[in-house]
């Protein structure tokens, strides 16, 4: 029979990708984990984990058999816990994933709002520029802003991102405004890559009809949005970034917006998560509140 205590297990290595981590989390002998795992997989006759001396790597098979596991245990917890007063806390640990500026400036500032209401649940919030594997990585839902990608994932849009150009006091002075799209030859752009060497797209607006990405210079390339806007801040160039993102810059006058005619197109904002057959309460609940505060942000 397939025991809760041996799916948390198997949980618990596919999401940290260690035996060792696995015991001191649950606070088992480690010698308890590796048996507990051999036995699934002889009773599944399936391999679940490759195991190498430096590192655990979950099966395509261990793949499929961890979001079912995800799903049972929903489902135990919801049945464990469908006679709760409605008022009750909810509990458990939930893993989420954001852009840095939507973590600091609008989830963080109010996530004590939150658990104040449901002090025994769990956030982990994880805030990367790197796109983060939804079901290897074990996160309930990530915030991603652009195009999803990926149709084995639910995406629910929660709006939209609008986006501006715009420049640093310091670099006016040193290389003047720029003023139309004939300027931009004289000029330098703030060039953001995911990965250092991948080539930058450059600057991008609306020519009428569609947009358009016009090749720029460059005296820096960025693969972080923090680095982003803090070069732009240094004088370093031009940046394309959202609105909200810098709207605290804009106000105290450290940036400046410019070309206010030539937009880049709007980026979709859309709440993420794997294609389960049950969502557990807690995560329900959870996504309900993040994507409220980003609605009204937005």
């Amino acid at each position: 029979m397939l025991r809760p205590e041996t799916m948390r297990i198997f949980i618990s290595i596919c999401e940290t990708g260690s035996f060792t981590t696995t015991a001191l989390a649950l606070g088992l002998p480690k010698a308890s984990v590796s048996e507990a795992i051999q036995k699934l997989e002889f009773s599944l006759n399936a391999r679940l984990l490759q195991r190498t001396t430096r590192k655990v790597t979950v099966t395509h098979d261990g793949l499929q058999f961890y979001e079912r596991c995800k799903d049972l245990l929903s489902d135990l917890d919801e049945a464990e816990n469908m006679f709760q007063d409605a008022g009750e806390s909810l509990s458990g640990k939930i893993r989420i994933d954001m852009p840095v500026p939507m973590a600091k400036n609008t989830i963080l500032p109010r996530l004590s709002e939150f658990l104040n209401q449901h002090p025994k649940l769990e956030i982990e919030l994880s805030s990367t520029d790197r796109r983060v594997d939804l079901v290897k990585e074990g996160f309930d839902f990530v915030i991603r802003v652009g195009a999803v990608g990926d149709n084995s994932l639910i995406a629910r849009k929660i709006g939209e991102l609008s986006i501006i150009n715009c420049v640093s006091l310091s670099y006016i002075e040193k290389y003047g405004t720029p003023k139309n799209l004939e300027d931009l030859s004289r000029h330098y752009q703030v060039h953001y890559v995911q990965s250092l060497g991948g080539k930058p797209d450059g600057f991008e607006y609306f020519d009428g009809t569609k947009y358009v990405v016009q090749k720029t210079k460059a005296l820096v390339t960025v693969n972080s949005t923090e680095a982003y806007s803090a070069a732009c801040l240094s004088g370093l160039g031009i940046i394309q970034v959202s609105a909200t993102g810098v709207e605290e810059e804009i106000k105290n006058g450290r940036l400046k917006k410019v070309l206010t005619k030539y937009i880049a197109e709007p980026s979709p904002v859309n709440l993420v998560y794997p294609q389960r057959r049950h969502i557990s309460k807690r995560v329900r609940v959870t996504m309900d509140w993040v994507a409220l505060q980003l609605k009204n942000r937005f």
